[in-house]
């Protein structure tokens, strides 16, 4: 396995891939709160949970093997992108979620562009050196 030259991009892409991972296990074996979260306008919120949780595991696994690296990373920023819904719901109701911080609501969502960054940047290819 050929991982990325910067020791740094490194350990962000084992913690990406250790993230969605453990991310998508938790969608499959404790769905109850994701599908709580998802609005009501979205229909079949446990199969989409649990489709999501794969997708987060295939993805996580998928960035440590350089093959499928940029594929997995952009597959993980189209999945946060689809996820995005639920964390606005939230947000703009926060009464639903009387357990949570209004604050923790809103970082959440600002949270969400750190991990776009986050999945795309460490997925991209090392640039070739010019020499």
């Amino acid at each position: 396995m050929q991982l990325p030259k910067s020791g740094v991009k490194r350990f962000f892409l084992f913690l990406l891939s250790a993230f969605f991972t453990y991310a998508g296990f938790h969608h499959l074996f404790a769905p109850d709160f994701y599908v709580s979260i998802m609005p009501p306008w979205i229909p079949g919120h446990l199969a989409l949970v649990y489709i999501s949780g794969v997708f987060e595991i295939m993805g996580g696994i998928g960035v440590l093997i350089p093959r499928f690296r940029a594929l997995a990373g952009l597959g993980l920023v189209a999945l946060l992108v689809a996820v995005y819904p639920a964390n606005l719901y939230m947000a703009f109701n926060p009464e639903l979620f009387p357990d949570i911080p209004v604050t923790a609501l809103y970082v959440r969502l600002a949270l969400q562009f750190v991990a776009f960054y986050w999945a795309y940047s460490v997925t991209r290819p090392d640039p070739v050196s010019a020499c």
